[in-house]
């Protein structure tokens, strides 16, 4: 890594901190940093090794990565904001600079979540019937676990974690349909503590086995060049186009985001790049940086990473997450085809050129000075798809990044990636006697390169801080998918979730039986409109959710909440989490809590509330394309409606729909266009997304004099311009 390198991570990160809570971490001093730092290596290593050589017993696995989790939270997220601007003093109540009761809480929590492995062989006969201790020992954990979630990620989900232990407890006393008989405190941390179905669940178990594996994946393959590889093949491909840096920061960010699953690292990591780049070609100083934010909220939608989300859909719906992956590949397309055309139109009506010859790079060089960086990825890919599970595959995509990282010899990492498929074709990839030597080798090698010389030392202590560094950043979404735990389980003891699917589905109806009236019934029904009300009331309340909420633990208690209404109504379990899942990731862009749009917003020196109106305006296509694939399974192509027509016409309506809509917002499709064109194509354009033949035929009959004006204009504009 160069000075420049060093230089661009140590901003990236500091850009990280001030936007993401999951990301600031208070300063130590250099003895208490260490022992941080060792923690958190044994973190990723243990994880990293239990990811190849098999996971301990369910509840082993989970208590120990909570109780690592949790004590590290009270040692890097301080109490109090003013500890994150200097390093606090060190005395005898402040032993490290952390107070006592921070170590305290560390030593709690670690020995809260590590009890119930331990009493693990007992639990058969203690759950129901809790001993005082059991009940003791749930209640510290219930109390530290929303105290490092507090501090972690925010005060909102451990504050909805509490008005749901208050529901579950004053029962007798909520009104009508909410009420139910109640549950004494005992048996509440006995459902939370000593159960799969609380604290230790599915949120918590995903996050331990899939979602911790990918972070470190994602940090180590941009350590090793990956990303900057990404950035340079986008560059070649789109830079020298009209408004090519906007275009370079979709392509990038989308790249990006196959490996982050993070929309505030895509912004910071790519933005730093391409922000500058589109306010020196002409863009606007908010438009610049709501595209690279747009674009980078992608980054949670795209396979194969995508966010934790999507590890936690192959255990809620008992999927293979190779499904999972091919049913976000042509949403993902969606939602980047409908930044790209917002982008070129604007480019096109403010006469915006692509970057000077002289900055673009030169694609032979890019690919041949990057084209190992790859490596990972592929064997990552290779791995998954050849049907083993995907935290091993992040075992192998992590062990090429140390192969790539430590040795750049063409013949080494082609022989590494020979070997993982030698390994896949004769079925001993999973067995000691290849695992062994490999990793003998990966061993050797990362000594050989430290004692080598001083670059080498710095390439392996680069290596090492990845570790570290991957699992910070991981331990804010495993305190809250523990958190989320809380959530779950109070539904599971009360029932509230059908209670709440059965009154948003009543009211859906209601509103449906008075609207019907208005809409021709030859193109919709009661029940059409039902399950339309019902898609926008629970868009609506998880983009709201998703305001204070990250988007892992948003997701989980809009399935647990809003996915059996949307099932009453017919819609597929993977459709309904699908639709949930893109509007809780779409809560990054919509003010007034736009993450990653401040963030870029900061980039740029623009107003971050423009940033974030704009960057949702861009975000359109992950607006429109839920409904569409609830409409039209097919686009999600592992559905049983799928066929070759169906998906084609779908796709197709969306695209067509998009491209109407970005022109609508843009001002401009062939040509510029009157206000009354505007209108009339952004109007057109709703009707032609809808996946349904009358639907489709009825907008492209009010866009056709659009069109017309548009060819005329631009015919007009041809024969004007001189030669």
């Amino acid at each position: 890594m160069t000075a420049t390198d060093a230089q661009t991570l140590i901003e990236d990160r500091s850009l990280e901190e001030k936007f993401d809570p999951e990301m600031r971490f208070r300063p130590l001093p250099t003895g208490t940093a260490w022992l941080v730092a060792g923690l958190l290596l044994a973190l990723s290593f243990f994880h990293y090794y239990t990811a190849g050589f098999g996971l301990l017993r369910e509840a082993t696995h989970r208590g120990i990565h909570m109780a690592f989790v949790l004590g590290l939270i009270f040692l890097v997220f301080s109490a109090s904001k003013k500890d994150y601007e200097r390093i606090a003093p060190s005395n005898w109540w402040r032993p490290g600079s952390i107070s006592l009761v921070d170590w305290a809480f560390a030593i709690a929590a670690a020995a809260a979540s590590l009890y119930v492995p331990w009493i693990f062989n007992e639990l058969a006969f203690r759950v129901g019937n809790p001993s005082t201790t059991d009940v003791v020992m749930g209640t510290i954990l219930i109390l530290v676990l929303l105290e490092a979630t507090r501090r972690s990620v925010g005060w909102p989900l451990p504050v909805i974690s509490i008005g749901v232990m208050l529901y579950a407890y004053f029962g007798p006393s909520m009104p009508g349909i909410l009420q139910h008989p109640g549950a004494s405190w005992s048996n509440i941390v006995n459902h939370l503590y000593l159960t799969s179905q609380g604290i230790y669940g599915i949120a918590l178990g995903v996050v331990a086995t899939y979602v911790f594996h990918y972070v470190l994946f994602g940090v180590l393959a941009t350590r090793v060049g990956l990303g900057k590889l990404f950035i340079d093949l986008a560059t070649v491909v789109a830079g020298r186009f009209a408004g090519g840096p906007a275009k370079v920061s979709i392509f990038g960010s989308a790249l990006f985001g196959m490996i982050s699953g993070s929309s505030i690292a895509n912004t910071v990591t790519v933005g730093s790049l391409t922000i500058p780049a589109m306010i020196r070609v002409g863009y606007q100083r908010h438009f610049a940086a709501a595209v690279e934010s747009a674009a980078s909220t992608g980054g949670q939608i795209t396979p194969p990473i995508m966010g934790a989300a999507a590890f936690l859909m192959v255990e809620f719906l008992n999927m293979s997450y190779q499904t999972i992956i091919l049913a976000a590949l042509v949403p993902a397309c969606m939602h980047f085809f409908g930044v790209f055309m917002q982008v070129h139109l604007e480019a096109k009506r403010s006469g915006l050129k692509g970057l000077p010859a002289e900055e673009l790079p030169k694609a032979a060089q890019v690919i041949r000075e990057g084209w190992q960086t790859i490596m990972p990825l592929a064997v990552l890919l290779i791995v998954l798809f050849s049907g083993f599970t995907p935290y091993l595959a992040a075992f192998w995509g992590i062990t090429a990044c140390l192969v790539v990282g430590a040795s750049r010899v063409p013949v080494i990492t082609l022989g590494f990636l020979a070997a993982v498929v030698a390994g896949i074709a004769t079925g001993v990839l999973t067995q000691l006697i290849f695992v062994g030597p490999v990793l003998a080798f990966v061993l050797a090698l990362l000594v050989y390169t430290f004692v080598r010389s001083e670059a080498g030392k710095a390439v392996v202590f680069d290596l090492i801080d990845a570790f570290v560094v991957g699992a910070k950043y991981a331990i804010g979404v495993g305190a809250a998918a523990a958190t989320v735990g809380i959530i779950v389980g109070i539904v599971t003891l009360t029932g509230v979730g059908f209670k709440i699917s059965f009154i948003v589905t009543s009211f859906a109806a209601q509103l449906a039986q008075t609207f019907t009236d208005l809409i021709p019934l030859a193109l919709t029904d009661v029940q059409g409109m039902t399950l339309f009300f019902t898609l926008l009331m629970t868009a609506i309340v998880c983009i709201l959710l998703g305001c204070g909420v990250p988007t892992t633990a948003n997701y989980i208690i809009m399935v647990t909440v809003a996915a059996p209404a949307l099932g009453l109504l017919g819609v597929q379990p993977l459709v309904a989490h699908f639709f949930v899942f893109y509007y809780g990731v779409l809560a990054d862009i919509t003010p007034p809590v736009a993450l990653a749009a401040y963030a870029g917003a900061s980039m740029a020196g623009a107003d971050p509330f423009r940033t974030g109106n704009t960057a949702f305006r861009l975000g359109l296509g992950k607006v429109l394309v839920p409904f569409v694939f609830v409409y039209g399974p097919a686009m999600l192509l592992v559905t049983p409606e799928f066929t070759w027509p169906g998906f084609l016409f779908v796709v197709g309506g969306a695209v067509t729909g998009i491209m109407f809509l970005s022109a609508a917002f843009a001002g401009y499709g062939l040509a510029a266009m009157r206000a009354w064109e505007r209108w009339l194509i952004g109007l057109a354009a709703l009707p032609i997304i809808a996946p349904d033949p009358r639907t489709t035929l009825i907008g492209l009959a009010m866009a056709a004099p659009v069109a017309v004006s548009q060819i005329l204009k631009a015919r007009t504009a041809a024969v004007a311009k001189p030669a």
